[in-house]
């Protein structure tokens, strides 16, 4: 292999290793916090869940009715109960009501 050749994957190796480092800075937000996500029980539509869907269903997207009780999708922090759902999984898949207030 050439020099230059070995300089310009040394280069390339450098760039990568430095994207990947700052990667998880980019995904947060401008003060430095992570976006807080909370996991809300209850409102995902069929297939549409992020995980736990209960016995016989393995994660992501294997809730088998909408609103599934033991089904949760990730929020941004604080909405769960605003927009119905709840925090821990509950029977049953009756629509969420969204809270006024």
């Amino acid at each position: 292999m050439k020099t230059s050749a070995k300089l310009a994957a040394a280069a390339a190796s450098l760039a990568t290793a430095a994207l990947m480092a700052s990667s998880p800075v980019s995904a947060q937000g401008q003060d430095g916090a992570k976006d807080a996500k909370e996991k809300c029980y209850g409102v995902a539509l069929k297939g549409k869940n992020d995980c736990a869907a209960g016995p016989g269903t393995t994660c992501a997207g294997t809730s088998t009715v909408d609103y599934q009780g033991n089904a949760w999708k990730h929020v941004a922090k604080d909405t769960c109960v605003k927009m119905g759902g709840t925090l821990k999984a509950h029977a049953g898949n009756a629509p969420p009501v969204p809270q006024r207030g």
